[in-house]
Order: structure tokens, then C-alpha cells, then sequence
């Protein structure tokens, strides 16, 4: 296998977020302006008053009352995805989620989801938490079981309801690592491309927290931030914050992504995983692990340690694990630098996701490749005392920072690591810059379709704010509108010569 053969290429992301954080665009202006997503837990979920104490010694009580939630959890669009109503409400919000985030992920990357039919598309999904089976158990006792009630709550279900909407013939896999079990899925999805075992792979996570029982769990480990932030970095560093969301990403061999003329949000040149091993206990995190899998993956890529400019570190916030991500990382990629290795953490914007975590640091760093600039981590004031800053060569970036393209392709690491031990690391390239060609002159058509008008407004009002921050010719873009969604019931057309008369016009 050539070098440019073992290079996959990632041609399309779709997210749902805290904030009304919906699609790529609307995360990158939360990351670019430096949201904080946190807030109080939703009175919809539990009796937050009853259930908060803020003695962390109280079993029955929680410490936290903050995170970053999503507002609305249970609306669906099931005949949207052919699905019938009683087999959605059975359904996993989770799963549900998932085959959202999927469907804007392929229309992301502009491929009809009704294209894949009997492909070999591999399906990768990150999954951990199973609140729902436990609302359906106390739903049970006073409602018979019926058809749906194990395929909606089993998580390995996820990965299968994605293929089987889609019909794809590719893997259909879960991944349960706890914290690294998204971007495990993408070093899955990776490996399976290489070797030929799929052609194109949708990988994603999601995490919802949906009972009280999972955010006392939590509590029990006394790992959560009592303040509901994430101070990664910093001497304040006390804990993790409470996150939700879902992401999926398309990925594709490079060289085919080329072929077909894909938009590329950027490279994967390579990734490995590993676990703990003997470490001091199970959920304790090894240096020496984290600096195994950091030179695993540099190798597995190619690539030199100063090649690396910018790492997301796993970075939860946690007294411990900051200073042994940094030492490792000093240790690996800090040789040969002529200019500090520069580090962030999402998690300062919409705390961790858990098993979801790992696919939304991988689309920040896409997100930043593609647009030139690395946005600031948050909350740090005073950096932590128990990293020896003066002596390692890292730096938190703490202001929006330019990051333009140079005379080497600029390359950034993304790290995950599990509760469970398991940790993973994937190396992400710019992508090459595109081929030179002619834009069609005169006005394009851009093509609208939904399921009702409702939809069609509602469709139209999110390509208005996703056009207000693009550079993007008009042409290419009524070309990937026509292309990457399946016409649906209720249609329009909108006709403009720019971007400005496109969005005037909806």
C-alpha cells in the first residue's frame, strides 16, 4: 500500500450540541468566540432540588447541579427515517440521535444517503450509557413488554439501526471503551479502510445522561467539578463537567475521496490504541501508556514529533490526569521542537461526552485545519502548579490563534483516553489543497426539499445561518445542495448569482 493509500480523508461531520449547536458551522462559531455550553441541569429530567447537596459525602445526593445538556432529547422525526412510531418511542434517544447526526453527515459530505444501498460502508459507533433501559425497566412495570422493547434499548442496536437504515453490507460495530470509545471507532474505521474491508465508513458517538442514577454514579467517583467546569490546565482544576451531544463523521480513502471530487475537512495519517496495563489502579492513567500510544501512533503515521503543532488532549480537568497528559505529551512530542506544541480542550466548551468525546475533539481539530485558526480553551487563569511549565515544551492556547497553511502541511493530534484504561490517539493532516478548476458563470440553482413546509422553512432559516460564513463560490454550493440530499415531498428552488441574493432569496 502506498503512502497515499493508507491516507483517509474525512469528507463530512454532523453534530448536535448543547447551545442549539446543530451543524459544523454553528460549532465552529461556538469554538471561534469561546462558548461555554454549561448551565443548569434541565428540570425536565429530574427534581434538581431534591436531588442536590452540595456535601460530597451525601450517597443519595448530588454535588453537581450544572452541565452541558441537551434542551430537547425527545422529539424525532421517525417517518423522516421510515421508522415506525411505536419502534421510535422504544428507541434510545441515543440511536435516535445517531441517525440524525448520520443523515446531516452524508448530506455534509454530499452523498444521498439512498446511495449507499448494498455498498460496503462500515458503521463505527461510540456508546457507553444505557439510562433509557432503565426508564423503559421502571416504564415496564406498569406496561406490557412488546416487540421493540430489547431492540430499542440494546446498545449494540445503534451501529445496526444506522446500516440497516442505511443498507449497507459493510461492519456494523459498538464501541464501548468509556472515554475513548468514539475515537477507537474512528482508529477501527481507519484500519478497516486500509485494508480494503470497507470503502467508506460513517463513525459517530453519542451520550445522553437520562436518570438521575448516572449523575450520582458520577459523583460517587468525586471526579465531577463541584462548580460544573472544566478547568483543564489550570490550579483550579477540580474535576470534569457533565456533557451531551452526538457526532458522526464520513470518512474515505483519500485517493478515492479525490476521485470523486469529495470536499475534504482534512487527513487522518494514523492512530493507535493501548491500554493501561499494570498502572496504580483501574481508572488511574499511566504516563507511560499515554506516551506508548502517542509514539504508536506518530509511527503508525510517519511522521516526526515536531511535525505535530497542535494536539486536543484529552484534557477532563482532573487534578491527576492533566499534569500526567502533559508530561507525556512533553515527553514524546516535545523533542526536536523549535516552537512550543500547542494544546486545547473542547471539553472547556461542552464538558465530556464521554463516549462521544473523542469524535467531537476530532471534528474541533477539523474544524480549526479548515479554517486557519485554533480556538481558545477556556478557563484557564492560573496554570496548573503541578506541571513543570518552565521545563516542557507545551502551551495552552487561551485566545483565537491563526493557524494558516505553511511550506509543511500543518498536522495536529487527538488524544482519548478511557476510564477503562484503553487509550487512543489519532494524527489528522490538513487537507491538500484542491485541484484547480473553472467556476461555472451566471447564476446557480439551489435545490430545497423537506418533508412538509414546516421542515422546508426550517431548512431553509439553517442554510441562511450556515451561508453567512462561507467563502465558498456559488456554484459549489448549489452543487453540493442538488447532490448530497435525497429529494424529498415538498420542494422549492432558489436561484442567485451570489451568496448574498442566495440568502436573501430563502
Amino acid at each position: 500500500m502506498t503512502l497515499r493509500d493508507s491516507r483517509v480523508a474525512v469528507v463530512g461531520a454532523g453534530c448536535r450540541l448543547p447551545g442549539g449547536v446543530d451543524d459544523p458551522d454553528a460549532l465552529w462559531r461556538a469554538l471561534r468566540d469561546g462558548v461555554d455550553a454549561t448551565g443548569p441541569m434541565p428540570s425536565s429530567r429530574w427534581d434538581l432540588d431534591a436531588l442536590y447537596d452540595p456535601d460530597r459525602d451525601r450517597p443519595d445526593r448530588s454535588y453537581v447541579r450544572t452541565g452541558a445538556f441537551l434542551a430537547d432529547v425527545a422529539g424525532f422525526d421517525a417517518g423522516l427515517f421510515r421508522i415506525a412510531p411505536p419502534t421510535a418511542a422504544a428507541m434510545d434517544p441515543q440511536q435516535r440521535l445517531l441517525l440524525e447526526v448520520t443523515r446531516a453527515a452524508l448530506e455534509h459530505a454530499n452523498i444521498p444517503p439512498d446511495s449507499l444501498r448494498h455498498t460496503d460502508t462500515g458503521v463505527y459507533i461510540g456508546l457507553g450509557t444505557e439510562d433509557y433501559s432503565l426508564l423503559a425497566a421502571d416504564h415496564r412495570r406498569t406496561a406490557p413488554l412488546d416487540a421493540h422493547s430489547l431492540l430499542g434499548v440494546n446498545r449494540a442496536m445503534a451501529a445496526g439501526r444506522v446500516a440497516h437504515l442505511l443498507g449497507t453490507r459493510g461492519p456494523a460495530l459498538q464501541v464501548d471503551t468509556t472515554c475513548s470509545s468514539s475515537l477507537v471507532a474512528v482508529h477501527l474505521a481507519l484500519r478497516d479502510l486500509r485494508s480494503g474491508d470497507c470503502d467508506l465508513a460513517v463513525v459517530g458517538g453519542a451520550h445522553l445522561l437520562l436518570t438521575p442514577w448516572s449523575v450520582l454514579a458520577r459523583c460517587r467517583t468525586n471526579a465531577l467539578s463541584p462548580t460544573g467546569a472544566c478547568r483543564a490546565f489550570d490550579a483550579g482544576a477540580d474535576g470534569f463537567a457533565l456533557g451531551e451531544g452526538a457526532v458522526a463523521l464520513v470518512l474515505k480513502r483519500l485517493s478515492d475521496a479525490e476521485r470523486d471530487g469529495d470536499p475534504v475537512l482534512g487527513v487522518l495519517r494514523g492512530s493507535a490504541v493501548n491500554h493501561d496495563g499494570p498502572s496504580a489502579g483501574l481508572t488511574t492513567p499511566s504516563q507511560s501508556a499515554q506516551e506508548a500510544v502517542l509514539a504508536k501512533a506518530l509511527a503508525d503515521a510517519g511522521l516526526r514529533p515536531d511535525d505535530v503543532s497542535y494536539v486536543e488532549a484529552h484534557g477532563t480537568g482532573t487534578a491527576l490526569g492533566d499534569p500526567i497528559e502533559v508530561r507525556a505529551l512533553a515527553a514524546v512530542l516535545g523533542r526536536e521542537r523549535t516552537a512550543p506544541l500547542r494544546v486545547g480542550s473542547v471539553k472547556t466548551n461542552f464538558g465530556h461526552l464521554e463516549a462521544a468525546a473523542g469524535a467531537l475533539s476530532l471534528l474541533k481539530v477539523l474544524l480549526a485545519l479548515d479554517r486557519g485558526q485554533v480556538p481558545p480553551s477556556l478557563h484557564l487563569t492560573e496554570p496548573n502548579p503541578h506541571i513543570p511549565w518552565d521545563d516542557v515544551p507545551v502551551a495552552v492556547d487561551t485566545a483565537l490563534r491563526d493557524w494558516p497553511r505553511g511550506p509543511r502541511p500543518r498536522v495536529a493530534g487527538v488524544s482519548a483516553f478511557g476510564m477503562s484504561g484503553t487509550n487512543c490517539h489519532v494524527l489528522v493532516e490538513e487537507a491538500p489543497p484542491p485541484a484547480p478548476r473553472a467556476t461555472p458563470a451566471g447564476p446557480g440553482v439551489f435545490p430545497l426539499s423537506a418533508r412538509s413546509a414546516e421542515a422546508l422553512r426550517e431548512l431553509a432559516a439553517r442554510h441562511v445561518d450556515a451561508l453567512g460564513d462561507t467563502s465558498a463560490p456559488v456554484a459549489d454550493l448549489c452543487a453540493s445542495a442538488a447532490r448530497g440530499r435525497s429529494a424529498a415531498r415538498v420542494r422549492t428552488a432558489v436561484v442567485a448569482a451570489d451568496v448574498a441574493g442566495l440568502r436573501a432569496a430563502m
